[in-house]
């Protein structure tokens, strides 16, 4: 195992060793506070550009399952068809494994896949250096090779254009009571499997695809990576919509964002967002609160949405934004992720509700 040093813009540095493919690498340093779910979390097209961290001391003890594809063509046990994040960080990275579903360590996986990985990183100290500073770029350097410099930009690259699909694509097509038209920002594999496991057909779009012509019962925008600022043709074609019919609509992740900004409102970047399977949130007007799993570096502004829009859900933890719907038509959204992969199930009744909606 190669020694390495992870080097953060503030000059902060960590030591560790090499576990996974040997790369220098850069990237946006964040933190995840879930305790597991790391195969979910790799493939997730939202952490492209980012280099993970696991609060969680003790990583790869259960291995990796097999990338099977089920006959929706979707992976049955990831989110998409590779692993997205840049590099992970942990503090103790276990090579032995046990599950009777894994088939795979996790070295072996990021070896196969050509992701960086470093264990013995003192990640209590990396986690309060971020939420200290806020989220920042970083570099892993191998302390053999100095002269190996990665280099990477974060801001203003449209991650959400690398990770969309190019072409429409179909499921369950001419067999679903309902037609679900998905904008696809980065979608994980189990808001598919949700809205499939409802009995609709689902047409995934690309992101910048104008489908305001196409013939569908509901509109859903999905999660995606990266600063919506940068998605104004999807925000556009959104806007269409809004103003052609009062189809329903529902937004996650990206999705909420894309969603206000059509509406009106604005984003911000958080200082260091919101990663984890534990973000409890309340449902706005309610006693209802939720445990959430989450996985977003931007919120939108409450205070800047319309008169015909409120908030739908509101952080327990710092009071930002979760979800916004509007007053009389059939148009919501949550920040957070009701798929629940792989974190907490208790919000998954958010799809009931879409498909309700549906005429």
């Amino acid at each position: 195992m190669r020694n390495v040093t992870l080097i953060l813009d503030d000059g902060s540095r960590f030591s560790g060793k090499s576990f996974g493919y040997e790369r220098p690498v850069a990237g946006e340093v964040v933190f995840n506070t879930a305790m597991t779910g790391y195969p979910e979390s790799l493939t997730d097209p939202s952490y492209a550009g980012q280099m993970m961290t696991f609060t969680y001391p003790l990583v790869g003890n259960y291995g990796v399952p097999p990338f099977t594809f089920g006959p929706d063509t979707l992976p049955e046990f990831m989110e998409s068809e590779r692993i997205h994040a840049e590099a992970i960080i942990v503090s103790d990275y276990s090579p032995e494994y046990s599950h009777w579903n894994a088939t795979e360590s996790l070295a072996q996986w990021l070896k196969r896949e050509h992701v960086t990985g470093i264990t013995g990183i003192d990640t209590r100290r990396l986690t309060k250096v971020l939420r200290e500073h806020g989220v920042m770029m970083g570099k892993i350097m191998f302390d053999d090779e100095p002269h190996k410099v990665p280099e990477a930009e974060y801001e203003g690259i449209n991650y959400v254009d690398r990770v969309s699909c190019k072409e429409p694509v179909r499921y369950n097509e001419g067999k679903g009571k309902k037609k679900v038209l998905l904008v696809d920002c980065g979608v994980k594999a189990n808001i598919i499997r949700c809205l499939l496991k409802r009995d609709v057909e689902v047409i995934r779009v690309p992101w910048n695809y104008d489908f305001t012509a196409m013939d569908y019962d509901g509109l859903f925008i999905s999660n995606g990576p990266g600063d919506p600022d940068t998605c104004n043709e999807a925000v556009h074609h959104i806007r269409r919509a809004m103003g052609m019919s009062d189809r329903p609509i529902f937004g996650i992740c990206m999705g909420n964002q894309l969603l206000a900004k059509a509406g009106g409102a604005t984003v911000y970047k958080l200082k260091y967002g919101h990663r984890s399977h534990n973000q409890p949130v309340r449902m706005a007007g309610t006693e209802r609160c939720f445990i959430t799993s989450q996985n977003h570096g931007y919120a939108v502004d409450s205070r800047t949405l319309g008169a015909d829009w409120e908030p739908l859900f509101v952080n327990m933890n710092d009071g930002s934004n979760e979800g916004i719907r509007h007053k009389s038509k059939p148009w919501f959204s949550a920040q957070f992720h009701p798929e629940a992969a792989s974190g907490p199930t208790d919000t998954e009744f958010l799809f009931d509700e879409f498909v309700k909606l549906l005429r």
